[in-house]
């Protein structure tokens, strides 16, 4: 036990094994290209009709919305990162089984400045903009020396504050947007109302509309991560992000290199931030420009440190003076969390290895033939797990032994005054490593986030991007799947049924991106229950494949 007691420094064993060990996690051979998916289309900002087969039940009234990327060149300069692409907002208006399709793409200042500029004006997550060629050169030399202006291109999720919709990355800048027409009405800066610079793009929402999210902070003492809370009401027609707080601010372990963060996890009465080791060189960072270097420079993985979980009290803001720790992990999405019994049980997607976010890059998913399965057998599979975290650590708890109760392989050892140790349970059958693991988890929302809960959806990924759905069953961790050869869904999506009393009784959505056919990508709607299709709309024009979206009820 002695290699996990220092301040929380990973065990040494992690730097035994050789660099092949570390850099190759599978032998797949074979991919098909999917070039296709990150392949620049225009937007369609009228609806058009889509083509039904099969079913999709009368009751669904509303709008599947998306967000993704959806423009990877400008004029003749390209973007680095599947993250860089423009946004493009995505809307498929269900209704008496019917579906129309309409796009459009986020009218932000970063389209708009590399629109009328023909080339990459505002900076991304992985590309540096081009220097201005009106400038004489002295002034592009000095223009190295500025700070990188903050992206507002908002291409990762749609989600909402006070009843508005709301489309986010990960920076400073949310647009508010029009779920009917997709125009964006409103530029909100997170930093106008609280003293943050950033915010994630997966906030959590409390039945009363009461939203918790997390975004950092930088000052003299180093970097800070702060828990924000956001009133459920407006209390006026204008009102955006009035009244939101911060709960409370952790500062970073390490000072200088704070961890990235992609979201985090909310039980009743918990937030749970994930401190992992997927670190930020806030330096490379601010010195990026001069070096010609983009953030995505500033991110590494350091497996030297363990991952850190860190317990907030919603309703006092204050840090849980006990640390729980686990070996290095990294980690997108979260599942779900709740509290049973005195324990707190944290679901989520991980692997053991945190280099995947610099993988995905443009130019790695466009390869092909040997190339691309290189690619893929470099990247950790991400796979569900469970921690279940004691919260009643005392000064009169053991130490040495297990804290959880039987019926979990998790364990949760004391091992220092205020630092538990964790390990996880596999909340999967050895039938899913078949599957590649699962990414983009989603469950049915609305009646089970932070409640003991029974089933996830997610995708599997035998290649860089989900090409299969997954439906798993904690009951057994049994699982139903949804494949097509060919085809890659994207995140799936729960709407529950009306009047619902099972917790599968509903619908999953996804878009299914055709990357080998022209202009056949389609909506598609299983029945979540038997996970068995039920309809699907195909849409006479090409999409690429996206992030993350919502579905918008109107009935």
């Amino acid at each position: 036990m002695d290699t996990i007691t220092h301040q929380n420094k990973a065990p040494a064993l992690m730097k035994s094994k050789s660099r092949k060990n570390i850099n190759h996690f599978t032998d797949v051979h074979g991919l098909p290209c999917i070039e296709k998916i990150v392949s620049s289309v225009e937007d369609t900002p009228e609806p058009i009709s889509t083509n039904v087969t099969g079913r999709i039940p009368q009751w669904i009234q509303g709008s599947f919305l998306r967000n993704g990327p959806g423009k990877f060149e400008i004029g003749n300069h390209k973007f680095n990162h599947w993250f860089d692409g423009m946004a493009l907002l995505h809307q498929f208006k269900i209704s008496g089984g019917q579906v129309t399709y309409k796009s459009r793409f986020l009218s932000s200042d970063s389209f708009k400045a590399n629109k009328e500029q023909n080339r990459i004006a505002v900076s991304e997550f992985g590309t540096v903009n081009l220097p201005d060629p009106c400038k004489n050169f002295f002034q592009r030399f000095l223009s190295r020396f500025e700070l990188p202006k903050s992206t507002d291109n908002a291409n990762v999720s749609f989600v909402t504050y006070k009843g508005d919709y709301y489309v986010s990355t990960e920076t400073n800048i949310m647009h508010k947007v029009d779920p009917e027409t997709l125009e964006t009405t409103k530029k909100v800066d997170w930093s106008k109302f609280i003293a943050v610079n950033g915010a994630t793009a997966h906030p959590h929402t409390e039945p009363d509309g009461t939203t918790y999210n997390m975004g950092n902070s930088y000052g003299v003492k180093g970097a800070t991560y702060n828990i924000i809370r956001v009133p459920p009401t407006k209390t006026t027609a204008q009102d955006t992000l009035e009244g939101a707080t911060v709960l409370c601010s952790i500062p970073s372990l390490d000072k200088s290199k704070p961890s990235y963060y992609h979201s985090f996890a909310m039980s009743e009465n918990y937030v749970v931030f994930i401190e992992q080791p997927v670190k930020i060189d806030l330096l490379k960072i601010v010195t990026g420009k001069l070096r010609g270097k983009s953030i995505s420079d500033g991110v590494f993985w350091d497996p030297t440190f363990n991952t850190i979980f860190h317990l907030i009290n919603k309703q006092t803001g204050v840090v849980s003076s006990v640390q729980y720790l686990a070996k290095p992990l990294s980690t997108f999405h979260q599942i779900n969390a709740y509290e049973e019994n005195g324990f707190l049980v944290l679901d989520m997607c991980a692997s053991d290895d945190g280099q995947a976010i610099n993988n995905y890059n443009v130019q790695n998913l466009r390869k092909s033939g040997e190339d691309l399965d290189e690619v893929y057998n470099t990247l950790c599979r991400v796979f569900p797990r469970r921690f279940i975290l004691p919260l009643n650590v005392d000064q009169e708890t053991r130490y040495g032994r297990n804290l959880n109760p039987p019926g979990s392989t998790a364990t949760s050892i004391r091992i220092a005054k205020n630092k538990v140790f964790c390990t996880h349970e596999d909340l999967h059958g050895e039938d899913l490593n078949q599957y590649g693991g699962l990414e983009f988890p989603q469950i049915n929302y609305g009646k089970y986030n932070t409640h003991r809960y029974r089933y996830f959806y997610g995708c599997g990924f035998r290649h860089l991007v989900g090409d299969t759905l997954i439906k798993m069953d904690l009951n057994g961790k049994h699982m139903k799947v949804w494949e097509e050869p060919g085809l890659y869904p994207s995140e799936p999506v729960f709407v529950p049924s009306p009047n619902a009393t099972e917790e599968d009784d509903g619908v999953v959505m996804s878009v299914v991106i055709t990357p080998n056919k022209d202009k056949s990508t389609f909506l598609l709607v299983l029945d979540a229950r038997t996970f068995e299709e039920l309809g699907r709309a195909a849409v006479p024009v090409n999409i690429p494949y996206g992030f993350h979206g919502t579905f918008h009820a109107t009935a």
